[in-house]
């Protein structure tokens, strides 16, 4: 039993054969094209929700930046450093040490004249 193929057949038969692979190669590379477009548009929404995220988040930062800022430009007004108040007693006091002793001074002389 002997097959005999003639040379315009083999040819055909050789066509055909790329064809199919063509058709095949082509029908792969659509798939594999509509797998990636799907998984790009769904990383490129990820990667937009990330952005907005992070858009939000530095406003908020500059937010309690500016609040901070605001804060320590309003301390020096609401509060007294501790040496401040320290030396305002200081001083206070020594007012009223130097009022005690013209009032004892009033009274030794109010005895000393009797």
């Amino acid at each position: 039993m002997t097959v005999q193929v003639d040379f315009w057949q083999l040819v055909l038969l050789l066509v055909a054969f790329l064809g199919a692979c063509a058709a095949t190669f082509r029908y792969v590379m659509g798939l594999l094209q509509k797998h990636l477009d799907t998984t790009l548009s769904t990383i490129g929404q990820r990667l937009h929700a990330i952005e907005t995220a992070n858009k939000e988040e530095m406003a908020q930062w500059q937010r309690v930046e500016r609040e901070l800022l605001d804060l320590k430009s309003e301390l020096p007004l609401n509060y007294v450093r501790r040496e401040d108040h320290v030396r305002g007693q200081s001083v206070v006091e020594a007012k009223l040490d130097g009022l005690a002793l013209k009032i004892e001074n009033l009274q030794l002389r109010s005895l000393a004249q009797k």
